[in-house]
């Protein structure tokens, strides 16, 4: 009878053995999570708010929106004369932008829209430039006003992690070298290539070109193309003249292989106004 209680304690027992270390405890038995916190019914049938409410609009964004109808396609001028209007009075110059989505197929190599283009105006501020190149070709755009220039010296700083630029410009005969930068610029978008005009033998006039404000364009994953046009500081014919020149630019670039509408929406917008839809002609 005895040795059959002996068996039944048994496993009550504590194991026999060295106690375990601390680290051993810590694994043995790691805390208990902490229950996620539910809503909350206050009594009145309503589940309480947590957090802070969703700000409205301010006054003078709900006086702005007031000012464009939703839904409408403005012609050019009647959009930029609006777009003058609600950009004003603010205590910087905004930015103007342009947002065209277009009938394409971005999954598709050979739809995909990518390129620069000067516009006829300007927009408004000048770019950083650095060209990969040597001896006259370095001279001349250095004149031309790179603020760096070189080959093995530059592909060094940059590779250990200067990117102080917006454009990076490269002599075609430079890019044995210049492609190991891949990993660097390609992230920041800054990464030369011929499709946008940045890997030309005429590294002086691409160097003054993209100084003066020459913009690179390429379509998201959405078929979209952003693309800065101008300061709300320009006159209006300025505008104009700049947002016609791109919307040109593009249509001209429309893919063989596209069907349908290629521009279906075309929208401008100062950096803190709302957008104004374009009555655009397909062609």
């Amino acid at each position: 009878m005895a040795k059959k209680d002996k068996d039944q304690a048994a496993p009550n027992a504590a194991p026999k053995g060295p106690p375990p270390a601390e680290g051993d405890k810590a694994q043995a038995a790691p805390k208990p999570k902490k229950a996620k916190k539910e809503a909350v019914d206050d009594g009145s049938g309503k589940r309480k708010k947590r957090g802070r409410p969703m700000r409205g609009l301010s006054k003078r964004q709900k006086n702005l929106a007031g000012k464009v109808e939703f839904g409408k396609r403005y012609e050019l001028t009647s959009a930029v004369k609006i777009l003058k209007d609600i950009t004003q009075g603010t205590k910087f110059d905004q930015t103007i932008n342009i947002v065209l989505h277009l009938g394409i197929d971005p999954k598709h190599a050979d739809q995909m829209i990518r390129g620069s283009v000067s516009l006829p105006r300007g927009i408004g501020k000048t770019k950083k430039v650095i060209a990969f190149c040597e001896g006259d070709d370095a001279e001349k755009a250095k004149a031309a006003g790179a603020m760096e220039v070189g080959m093995d010296d530059l592909i060094k700083k940059v590779n250990d992690g200067w990117t102080d630029f917006d454009v990076a410009i490269a002599h075609p005969r430079s890019m044995g070298k210049v492609g190991k930068l891949g990993r660097v610029l390609g992230p920041a978008g800054k990464m030369p290539t011929p499709k946008n005009g940045t890997v030309t033998d005429q590294i002086e006039q691409a160097v003054k070109e993209f100084a003066a404000g020459k913009i690179e364009f390429r379509n998201d994953a959405g078929g979209n193309v952003h693309a800065i046009v101008g300061k709300s500081s320009f006159s209006a014919n300025d505008l104009k003249d700049n947002i016609d020149s791109f919307i040109h630019h593009i249509q001209r670039m429309k893919p063989a292989t596209s069907k349908g509408v290629f521009m279906k929406k075309v929208c401008i917008s100062g950096t803190m106004s709302p957008g104004i839809e374009l009555e655009v002609a397909q062609h």
